[in-house]
């Protein structure tokens, strides 16, 4: 796309009023340009719509109206959540309109250098990561994207002098085209959201646009361990900045003895190799302020990210052990009677389930089950079968999940359903996996699903869960 300004004058149609609408709205007013911003929920669920109509924004809301495409728009943003299948969208690609997300636009009026992250986990804990490193730095980051903040209000206030340090999606990463950041990091690419893709290629291919436009003069950190990110670095055009937990790189940052090599946790230590060949020794894995191997991971593309930005050693060494962790992301909730509760709420897909069941050497009881889309969640066999004590399923992916379960031969297997209750449901879910358990044991709620059956978001579920274990 252009740069903003140059839509002055230009139909420029917003679809969907959430954060990065209304930003996005609000800077092409600004700029000059004729704004609709068109959201389907009805206008009392939509309390943004007022702010923009006192600043003469036209907004639409309730339906997408036939007539809201047409030949005079000049250019669509749409919120990433928007799949490509509705009415708008196809009638915006059947006259080449032009659609981008709040990425793009954010892009091309940001002064300050980008640092991005994406992959299926561990976007928000990498992400965060960075930011508490060039903090420590003094590097002035700014924290925006899918994390939390809109990009396009946070690069507006970015200076030269700041780092932006953004999480993106897939979702708002396939409606960029001009996307640039200086440092992109590429964490994993697990099979989750062909609801909204279609197909594995498509969401990798909406992936790899975080690469897709970086020169030599930029820098791509990708885990060497994927076989996906090592496809795609075939094909970048930027230096590559490997990492991993599996083995010892020519170049790059990993682990040392690595996670293939069996011995001792405590005798592992995060190491970066130079271009010269000369070993600078981080920080010992055990001094990492949150556990399990798959945020070993994290700290290493945020390792990656922070040294290929400036920042000293030291200053990346004191972040790695001050960091506890993100709410929802294998957050400790308390102990009850020996039992140990952990909120890992933010686990929608199998993979981030897997991953935090065999980061525990303890038994653990399983709260799981969410959004169905379509999978059968045979993969969590292998780990029911070694890993889990015992399963409490809810949501619409209930009996598929206890299916599973049933199959690895576990013997503690509930449903837990409500009816329409589901501060009720995940109440009783809580209560019956306490049951199960024993001193020592962990209960876990990592659902292997989104949370849009029964919740408006993770964070409400895990908010629930917490609440739950508190009420014991």
């Amino acid at each position: 796309m252009n740069h903003p300004r140059s839509y002055r004058n230009e139909q420029v149609v917003i679809l969907g009023l959430a954060r990065s609408g209304v930003a996005v709205a609000k800077l092409f007013h600004e700029l000059g340009a004729i704004v609709t911003v068109n959201d389907k929920k009805e206008r009392n669920l939509c309390p943004e719509a007022d702010e923009l109509t006192a600043l003469g924004i036209s907004v639409i809301c309730g339906s997408h109206p036939s007539g809201l495409i047409h030949e005079g728009v000049k250019l669509v943003v749409k919120n990433p959540g928007i799949p490509y299948t509705i009415e708008p969208i196809v009638r915006a690609l059947e006259l080449g309109i032009e659609i981008v997300t709040e990425v793009e636009v954010a892009y091309h009026v940001c002064q300050a250098p980008m640092i991005c992250i994406t992959g299926s986990n561990g976007k928000t804990t990498t992400t965060t990561w960075i930011g508490l490193m060039l903090e420590e730095a003094g590097m002035k980051p700014i924290v925006a994207g899918n994390i939390g903040r809109a990009l396009t209000e946070a690069a507006l206030e970015a200076g030269e002098d700041n780092t932006m340090v953004v999480e993106l999606s897939s979702f708002q990463l396939k409606g960029t085209c001009d996307f640039k950041p200086q440092i992109a990091c590429l964490l994993n690419v697990y099979e989750t959201h062909l609801d909204y893709h279609g197909t594995m290629d498509d969401y990798i291919a909406s992936k790899a646009k975080l690469l897709a436009n970086q020169g030599p003069e930029d820098t791509a950190v990708l885990n060497w361990d994927k076989p996906v990110c090592r496809q795609i670095a075939e094909t970048a055009k930027a230096q590559v900045l490997p990492f991993s937990i599996m083995e010892e790189l020519d170049y790059g940052v990993f682990v040392r003895p690595s996670f293939a090599a069996d011995v001792p946790s405590e005798q592992r230590q995060i190491v970066y190799r130079d271009k010269s060949g000369e070993d600078h020794l981080i920080v010992p894995v055990k001094e990492l302020g949150i556990p399990a191997s798959f945020n070993v991971e994290n700290a290493l593309a945020a390792v990656c990210a922070a040294l290929t930005a400036g920042a000293p050693i030291e200053a990346i060494v004191r972040a790695l052990k001050q960091f506890h962790g993100v709410e929802h992301r294998l957050e400790h909730v308390a102990t009850k009677d020996g039992v140990i509760f952990y909120n890992n709420s933010k686990a929608t897909n199998a993979a981030a389930t897997i991953k935090t069941i065999e980061s525990f050497e303890q038994n653990v009881v399983l709260i799981a089950g969410g959004l169905d889309r379509g999978s059968d969640y045979m993969e969590l066999l292998p780990v029911f079968k070694d890993r889990v004590k015992g399963l409490v399923a809810i949501g619409q992916t209930k009996e598929k999940i206890t299916n599973v379960a049933k199959l690895a031969g576990m013997s503690l297997v509930k449903t837990v359903d409500t009816a329409n209750n589901v501060q009720d449901t995940v109440s009783e879910a809580v209560r019956e996996a306490f049951r199960m358990a024993e001193a020592g044991d962990v209960v876990l709620l990592s659902p292997a699903c989104a949370s849009w059956d029964m919740f408006p978001s993770y964070e409400e579920r895990g908010s629930m869960f917490r609440q739950s274990v508190h009420n014991l």
